[in-house]
């Protein structure tokens, strides 16, 4: 059952135990909560209080209001969720090595769904192919990180692993933060190490496209020394 709460951070702890209501009682989208006037008594504060936390949790998608429905259990966003930890300062501030294990983990782990994907639908294939294709045109630094950008994305996309994908928008904190050794790579070399993942993966060599995208990713740590 939900107790009163201190008066301290009162938004916050309000959409915390509105979460924690949420899983304790295993709801799923579209269910009822409680009405704010209700979520007010049982936490001992204004109304208002509720309203601020029911509205930090429905930017998010976890809680929905309706008129003449009330409050209901939203569907995440994860697009926006991730959009929203991109402005947060502590990832601004990672340890740039850190920025680097983290993708290795995230990306290297998908490639076994891909691969597995691509077997079956040849037009994941395709859509990478196009875009190391389109790397050979590139003329400015804008237009290669985009493309870069898109080629990562598109990598976590075709795993069908929907959660990371999202996670995938953070790659633009990275290339942020590597912006200058971007510029300071070899694009040719960044062009062959592309070529090398698609091939690997449409052969099916799970091992030797991770090994090669590890060692794309990681050849940023030289470069911020």
């Amino acid at each position: 059952m939900m107790k009163a709460l201190p008066r301290t951070k009162i938004r916050d702890q309000a959409a915390e135990r509105i979460k924690e209501h949420i899983v304790a009682r295993k709801l799923l989208p579209g269910d009822r909560l409680p009405t704010e006037t209700e979520l007010a008594e049982t936490f001992g504060i204004s109304r208002l209080s509720v309203r601020e936390a029911t509205k930090a949790l429905e930017f998010l998608g976890i809680v929905r209001a309706k008129t003449g429905v009330g409050l209901t259990v939203g569907q995440i966003e994860l697009p926006r969720v991730a959009e929203h930890l991109g402005f947060h300062p502590a990832l601004h501030c990672a340890d740039p090595q850190q920025l680097i294990d983290s993708r290795v983990i995230i990306e290297t782990g998908v490639l076994s769904h891909v691969t597995r994907r691509m077997a079956d639908d040849d037009s994941i294939r395709k859509k990478l192919q196009k875009l190391v294709d389109q790397f050979r045109s590139a003329r400015d630094l804008k237009t290669w990180i985009e493309l870069d950008i898109e080629f990562h994305r598109t990598l976590l996309e075709s795993s069908g692993l929907t959660p990371l994908v999202a996670f995938g928008d953070l790659l633009r904190i990275f290339f942020q933060r590597f912006r200058e050794s971007v510029k300071k790579a070899e694009w040719k070399v960044g062009i062959d190490s592309h070529q090398c993942i698609v091939d690997h993966l449409a052969a099916g060599d799970v091992a030797q496209a991770a090994a090669e995208l590890r060692t794309h990713i990681e050849s940023h740590r030289e470069r911020i020394r």
